[in-house]
């Protein structure tokens, strides 16, 4: 199985990452996990970002699905136009392609999009 959202800002970044590292606490074992950081998502991957007291810390939610083994590719279109680089992004995220994306979507079981 892939656990594959496309974290969208209108969703809500800090929801999509919660989501994520609940279903991967739950089940380490059965899941490949493997996200797209599309459009205002995108900036979900800036690492540095200020946060404000009573938020979520977006870049320490992607950590930690990284840290077990989760793929998190951005949009390179995406981020380009948002004015990231690719030095800023969170550790563990790389840079992403529709090709990634499309091979991933067909590979899964099952892919579950926020």
């Amino acid at each position: 199985m892939i656990f594959k959202p496309f974290c969208h800002l209108a969703l809500g970044r800090e929801e999509y990452l919660r989501r994520s590292a609940s279903v991967i606490r739950r089940s380490p074992t059965r899941w490949k996990r493997s996200s797209g950081l599309a459009g205002d998502g995108s900036a979900c991957a800036k690492s540095g970002q200020k946060v404000l007291p009573g938020y979520d810390n977006v870049q320490t939610m992607l950590s930690a699905v990284t840290r077990r083994g989760g793929k998190v590719g951005v949009c390179g279109k995406c981020r380009e136009a948002r004015g990231i680089t690719e030095a800023e992004l969170v550790e563990g995220t790389h840079k992403g392609s529709l090709e990634e994306w499309t091979t991933w979507t067909v590979e899964a079981d099952k892919a579950l999009i926020f």
